[in-house]
């Protein structure tokens, strides 16, 4: 089963400015994963708003049948953008999607928002 990282494209931090930045916070972090991902074992899709704006910027680590997870408050770098990824392809190594604390890259730890268990018929937790 393929793990996405699904990626707030409209996500904009306490410190966005219109007259400074020409993209979204979201755009930019879209973008750093999207590298990332390349040639790796999880893909990406864009939406546009996961609805944890006081979180920005949000990411949602998903596979059917598996626990999902929403994170956030990351910043638009490529440090966070290898983090997130790191940890989506220890999601898709798991059978549950649970991974092992002490397996967390640590530009994950501290920003996990919620955990969703999968929906019923499908789940190995």
């Amino acid at each position: 089963m393929t793990t996405f990282i699904t990626i707030c494209d409209t996500c904009k931090r306490e410190d966005w400015d219109e007259t400074k930045n020409d993209r979204t916070h979201g755009e930019e972090l879209a973008e750093l994963v999207e590298a990332q991902a390349q040639r790796r074992s999880v893909e990406t899709r864009r939406v546009s708003c996961l609805m944890g704006c006081t979180h920005g910027c949000n990411i949602a680590i998903q596979a059917e049948g598996k626990l999902s997870y929403t994170l956030g408050r990351f910043e638009p770098n490529p440090e966070d953008a290898e983090a997130i990824v790191d940890y989506a392809e220890l999601h898709a190594q798991s059978d549950s999607g649970q991974v092992p604390f002490k397996q967390w890259p640590q530009g994950v730890k501290g920003h996990f928002v919620t955990r969703i268990p999968p929906l019923p018929g499908g789940d190995k937790v």
